[in-house]
C-alpha cells in the first residue's frame, strides 16, 4: 500500500471511469477514503435544481453546484485532518476546477483528468446503460461533446490522461507511478 496524505480530485466527462478510478486509488492508500461529489447533491429529496446547457451565473442551479463544490472540499479537508488520503471525484470543469481547488486547504493537492476518447465514453455509457440501466446523458442534458468541451477549457495544470484502452487497474498504476505530475503543489 501506498503512503500518501492530501487530497486527490479525479475530474473527467461522465462514464470517463472517474466512479472506479477514484475507489481504486483510494483503496491503494495506507487510509484511503472516496468522497463521490455527487452525492451531495442526491441528499436533497426535493428542491435541487440541475445545471443545464446555457445554464447562467447566479442561477439556482450555479448556486447549488457551488454549495455541492464546497461541501466537497469541506468533506476532503475534514478526512485530511484525521489523517487519511482523501480522493475526490466529481464532474468539475472550467475555472472552477481551479476554484475547486483554491477551496482546499490541505496539501498537497493533486489533479487527475481522465480523458478517453468521445466514441470511448459513448461505447461505456451504452454498456453500463444496458448492464445496470445507469443513463447519464439524457435528452436535453450536456451531450459528451459538451462535456469534453468543457474539459478543453479547465486549466491544463495536474495529470491527463487518455484512458480509452486502459483497465482501471492500469490506470490507477499509471496514477501512481506518474503522481509527480498529478502534484499541484512542491513538498
Amino acid at each position: 500500500m501506498a503512503v500518501s496524505k492530501g487530497v486527490w480530485l479525479v475530474i473527467g466527462v461522465q462514464a470517463a471511469g472517474k466512479s472506479t478510478v477514484a475507489e481504486g486509488l483510494a483503496g491503494s492508500f495506507e487510509r484511503g477514503i472516496h468522497v463521490r461529489g455527487g452525492q451531495f447533491y442526491r441528499w436533497a429529496v426535493t428542491g435541487w435544481v440541475h445545471p443545464e446547457p446555457g445554464h447562467r451565473e447566479g442561477s439556482e442551479a450555479r448556486r447549488l453546484l457551488d454549495l455541492r463544490y464546497r461541501l466537497a472540499t469541506m468533506v476532503a479537508d475534514e478526512y485530511c485532518d484525521a489523517g487519511f488520503t482523501t480522493v475526490v471525484q466529481d464532474n468539475v470543469f472550467g475555472t472552477d476546477v481551479t476554484a475547486w481547488l483554491d477551496r482546499v486547504r490541505t496539501r498537497p493537492r493533486h489533479l487527475v483528468v481522465l480523458r478517453p476518447s468521445k466514441d470511448v465514453v459513448a461505447r461505456r455509457e451504452k454498456d453500463r446503460t444496458r448492464a445496470i440501466g445507469k443513463v447519464a446523458y439524457r435528452p436535453g442534458d450536456f451531450t459528451i461533446v459538451d462535456l469534453d468541451r468543457a474539459l478543453d477549457a479547465t486549466p491544463g495544470t495536474g495529470l491527463w490522461l487518455d484512458t480509452s484502452y486502459q483497465t482501471p487497474e492500469e490506470t490507477v498504476r499509471e496514477i501512481l507511478a506518474r503522481r509527480d505530475e498529478a502534484l499541484l503543489d512542491p513538498i
